[in-house]
């Protein structure tokens, strides 16, 4: 299959097109730097030129793509207003350009605000309604496509999508514990994150890809919840630090904006998941992870 991939060098799709390459799969790889195309091009993919604004193109990688996985996003967490613009017009422009070919879509989104006592599950629709609601609420714009010919999916991912150089949400913590000299947690560290590997990540987006139904809403998770003071006493046992607590209301001024959401339970099941694509993670987990040194810990 010729797939388009949107964010295909960032840390989720560079692992992806590897997954999709080594099962026999053609790439084109959206690029909007030179090291980026680089980057993809030794890897056997194809290059096309741009970036989420860039329309025409996304229009025309999709009309030429067999299949579509959507996972770039600009993460300006300094202007979410803008990011979720980008996202809505990005998702907005890759359906419009499949309505009526029965291709799949696949469109990256996450598992936060699923449910409130409970962990997530894929029977819950997403909350994100409306241009306005974060992430441009692509997901529910995504599958509204569905009934337009379009065999659209959304790939739900954990909050830590971890491995060897993530630059993500558990960098970000591990580098506050150095900043302060000790790992925290918020409040009493009850709540809960789901996680996986970004290998394990990448096939579950290769399966979607190549059988999951339309409508389907996948999780990538493997595990379901890990408590917010396990990972700050694995942080603190390899950076040889104490481990303290953090108020709720002095998180944000402790980490930095990824405190509202180290607070926040994020937690979800992919029993569904696992069931519908014959998917099983083999990856570490994430504490095995950190303590082998993932964050550079």
């Amino acid at each position: 299959m010729r797939v388009f991939v949107t964010g295909a060098s960032g840390w989720i799709g560079s692992a992806t097109v590897d997954e999709l390459l080594a099962a026999g799969h053609e790439v084109v790889g959206l690029a909007r730097s030179d090291a980026s195309a680089s980057a993809l091009e030794a890897k056997g993919a194809v290059v096309l030129r741009g970036d989420l604004d860039d329309l025409d193109g996304l229009r025309r990688g999709a009309a030429d793509a067999e299949g579509v996985i959507h996972l770039a996003n600009k993460h300006d967490w300094a202007n979410m207003a803008e990011s979720n613009r980008a996202e809505r017009a990005a998702v907005e422009t890759l359906g419009e350009a499949l309505v009526g070919t029965d291709k799949p879509l696949v469109v990256a989104g996450g598992v936060a605000g699923l449910a409130a006592g409970r962990p997530g599950t894929e029977a819950d629709p997403s909350p994100a309604i409306g241009a306005g609601s974060p992430r441009g609420g692509t997901e529910n714009l995504a599958l509204s496509y569905v009934d337009r010919g379009v065999r659209a999916v959304t790939a739900r991912f954990a909050p830590t999508t971890h491995g060897d150089g993530d630059h993500g949400f558990i960098a970000l913590i591990v580098a506050a514990a150095r900043r302060h000299g000790a790992s925290a947690y918020v409040g009493d560290g009850s709540t809960g994150w789901s996680a996986v590997h970004v290998s394990d990540a990448a096939r579950l987006v290769r399966l979607g890809l190549e059988k999951a139904p339309a409508g389907a809403r996948l999780h990538a998770v493997a595990e379901e919840a890990i408590p917010s003071r396990e990972i700050a006493r694995a942080i603190g046992d390899v950076l040889g630090v104490g481990v303290t607590s953090v108020a709720p209301g002095d998180a944000v001024e402790h980490f930095g904006f990824i405190g509202g959401f180290f607070a926040m339970d994020m937690s979800a099941t992919s029993e569904h998941t696992r069931a519908l694509l014959d998917w099983t993670p083999t990856g570490p987990g994430l504490l095995e992870d950190i303590k082998a040194g993932a964050y550079g810990t």
